[in-house]
């Protein structure tokens, strides 16, 4: 399957990252380092977490965010595509990864406290 051989190029790439795992999520995979959430698998495509200030490296280079649709409405998450000249290159990419790892972690958490 094309998208498992994704999956697994985009593991090798990023094998510098500790704890590196994809998890199945609704339809796609979820990249986590450790317990953080920051990146998505997605159809062939990779994308990780933006911010205002870094999704201009992004942006720039004509890259889009992650939509997907709910209910027929188009839906978009601060989570953008990696351009393909960085995911070829293993060490840029894994770089890149490590700015949407700190992103992802320093995000606080929506869970509401037990009371």
């Amino acid at each position: 399957m094309a998208d498992d051989s994704f999956k697994a190029f985009v593991l090798d790439q990023l094998s510098a990252l500790p704890d590196l795992r994809a998890r199945a999520m609704f339809g796609a995979h979820g990249l986590y380092c450790g317990e953080t959430f920051f990146g998505i698998l997605d159809a062939g495509r990779l994308f990780f977490k933006t911010d205002a200030a870094s999704e201009t490296a992004y942006t720039d280079r004509g890259m889009g965010p992650f939509t997907y649709s709910v209910k027929g409405k188009a839906m978009t998450m601060a989570y953008h595509e990696v351009p393909p000249d960085v995911l070829e290159n293993a060490p840029e990419l894994t770089d890149w990864a490590r700015r949407a790892i700190r992103l992802a972690a320093a995000k606080p958490s929506r869970r509401k406290r037990a009371k």
